[in-house]
């Protein structure tokens, strides 16, 4: 039982990938650029986590569907797949809300045309 969250985690993250792959979102349109973006996040938000931790603002609540296993003190190994997915989850949802405007002001483009 120690892994459910961890396992979450990972359907959640291969759940991204399949909608990614679908509509060429994030790493399906440009794995380099997505690679770099995501790299740069996950760094951010670990740092930021570390602070926290540092300033005693941030603590690892025990919890049996976790592992046990921590990177450092309070930072579960499952913080990082949960960072890896907020940061995935975050660009897979601009792609698909830009793709949504695009075709939207595409369509306006054809009407608009259509009309003359």
């Amino acid at each position: 039982m120690g892994a459910v969250y961890l396992l979450l985690l990972l359907v959640s993250i291969a759940c991204m990938g399949l909608l990614d792959h679908r509509f060429k979102l994030f790493f399906f349109a440009d794995a380099r650029r997505a690679a770099l973006v995501t790299v740069i996040g996950l760094a951010f938000f670990l740092l930021w986590d570390l602070g926290g931790i540092g300033l005693d603002i941030f603590y690892r609540g025990e919890t049996p569907i976790m592992l046990g296993v921590v990177l450092a003190p309070h930072l579960p190994v499952e913080e990082v797949f949960f960072l890896a997915f907020l940061c995935y989850l975050t660009m897979v949802l601009f792609g698909l809300v830009s793709l949504v405007l695009r075709r939207a002001a595409l369509r306006r483009t054809q009407h608009q045309e259509a009309q003359r």
